[in-house]
Order: structure tokens, then sequence, then C-alpha cells
């Protein structure tokens, strides 16, 4: 005999199903309406898949289910960068016209250790998107936490000759740290 299902496993199985359809970022809002809970039912139903290893993450964007078979083979690496908060535009462009995903940014706080957020743009569109909802949520920068501004990003490419080209992008402005 197999056991029912409860109201919420059932909905966390059909948020796992629409996250894993979905070409892009879904917000917890849309999720709600989908499945006919709140928002705030969402966020709760997204922490209990991430607390048995669903790969979801939270972007500025929405939620993303982050399947490794998906796309591929994916190359990643970390930069080390440091620059002014005005040129933020200007390093997330020079990731995405290489081909390169820009997945988080990382700083070192001297209380809390190790900060990392999701970042997860991939294209001019997105980097705009992003930056649009810095400005309006009057938000700052994870790097203007680190004193001199020097911040970590995961980036990912299909080709590690992508992420090469977009270092040396970087290291020309200045703003790669090596």
């Amino acid at each position: 005999m197999t056991a029912k299902l409860s109201a919420g496993e059932t909905r966390r199985h059909q948020i796992l199903d629409l996250l894993k359809q979905s070409d892009r970022p879904l917000t917890g809002k849309e999720i709600g309406e989908r499945t006919g809970v709140s928002r705030q039912v969402v966020v709760g139903d997204i922490n209990l898949l991430k607390a048995v290893d669903e790969p979801i993450i939270a972007t500025s964007r929405g939620y993303v289910y982050m399947d490794k078979e998906k796309g591929g083979q994916q190359f990643e690496r970390i930069a080390v960068c440091r620059h002014a908060p005005e040129q933020t535009e200007e390093e997330l462009t020079a990731f995405v016209d290489h081909g390169v995903t820009v997945k988080d940014v990382k700083v070192e706080h001297p209380v809390y250790g190790d900060l990392t957020a999701s970042i997860m743009v991939a294209n001019r569109m997105e980097v705009k998107e992003f930056l649009a909802k810095v400005a309006s949520s009057n938000a700052v920068y994870l790097s203007a936490l680190s004193e001199d501004h020097t911040h970590l990003h995961t980036v990912s490419a299909d080709d590690p000759a992508q992420i090469d080209r977009a270092f040396e992008c970087l290291r020309n402005a200045g703003i790669l740290v090596e």
C-alpha cells in the first residue's frame, strides 16, 4: 500500500516540475499563482526543497532549477575582481559579452566570514535587469562590504577559452585581480 502525499508534498512536486520545465527564472509570485498559494508559502516550500538538496537557487529574477544535465558540460572558474561600484556594469558586461555566465558574488566579511549571493546573469538584458533591481531597491553591492571592494565571482561557460577572453578584457580594464 502506498502512502498518500500531503497537499504540501504534492505542491512541492508541482513546484519542482515548474522549475525544471522553465527556460527562465520563475518568481515566487508566479509559482504561487500557478499552484494556488501565496508567495510566502512558495518561499517556505523552496526552503524545504533546498533542505533535501534540490539544486534550486534564488536569483534577482526568480528561482532557477540548476539541472547539470540540461546544459551540457560547463567550465567554471573563480574571478577575483576589484572596482568601484560605478564599474559593475562594465564588469558584468565583459563577462556576458564573452559568453560567460556570472553565477554569484562572494565577499569575505570580518564578522560573518564568506557571504555569497546569487547573480545568474548570462546576457546584457539580464545585466540591465540586475542593475535596475539594485538601483530601484537602493541596495548596495555586496562588494561594498569589503574594505577595498574586492569580491569573487563564480563564472561558467561552455568553453574555457570564453572565460580566458573575458578575463583578458577585465585584466585590460584593471578590474581583474591576479
